[in-house]
């Protein structure tokens, strides 16, 4: 019965899957499937705990790294820290502003403070992530969020964090049980062309 089972699993795997099939299809139904049960689970942590990890931006992070998962943009490197930036970079505009008291963009409305907090947290997100090599498009929205005011206290910005650690963690798991060689941590880096 183990060999039938591991057997089951090496034919399961996306390499063998595309090797027979279009390689579209299978890569869409893999999105597809990822995706559900990743955002299931995390769904079920904010169920279960009452804590926001489920957010706008873990949706682009999540297609990144079911689509995408060996570009430097879906590693776990550039996931974690970019995700991190953005808080940092959110957090920091809402303070420079004298937003971190105020209610969310949703509520009070978009002033002038809020325009810039907004505008300075998204350059400097960018910037951040340029010059550490962390290129991670979603953290821009994660930037957002938090200048926003949708989520600014430091429990809600800790459990964020922990959802993008958790997300990270189930996209690594499911990619490497699809037989996806996903980086443990940074993405591989491609040979120079020449010397």
């Amino acid at each position: 019965m183990h060999t039938i089972v591991l057997g089951l699993a090496r034919t399961a795997r996306l390499p063998a899957l595309e090797a027979r099939h279009s390689s579209t299809v299978v890569l869409g139904f893999f999105a597809f499937v990822a995706g559900v049960v990743a955002i299931a689970v995390m769904s079920s942590a904010a169920l279960v705990t009452g804590q926001p990890f489920v957010f706008p931006s873990l949706g682009p992070t999540a297609f990144l790294l079911f689509f995408t998962p060996s570009a430097p943009s879906s590693s776990p490197r550039s996931a974690v820290s970019g995700h991190l930036i953005g808080v940092g970079a959110g957090y920091l505009s809402l303070a420079l502003f004298g937003l971190t008291d105020n209610p969310p963009a949703l509520l009070e409305g978009v002033t002038g403070a809020r325009v810039g907090a907004a505008a300075l947290s998204l350059g400097l997100c960018s910037a951040v992530m340029v010059w550490l090599q962390v290129p991670h498009p979603p953290a821009c929205s994660t930037t957002l969020i938090v200048s926003l005011g949708l989520l600014r206290q430091f429990d809600q910005l800790a459990v964020l964090m922990l959802g993008v650690v958790l997300l990270v963690a189930i996209g690594f798991a499911i990619n490497r049980l699809a037989g996806v060689d996903y980086p443990p941590w940074r993405a591989a880096v491609p040979p120079s062309g020449g010397e």
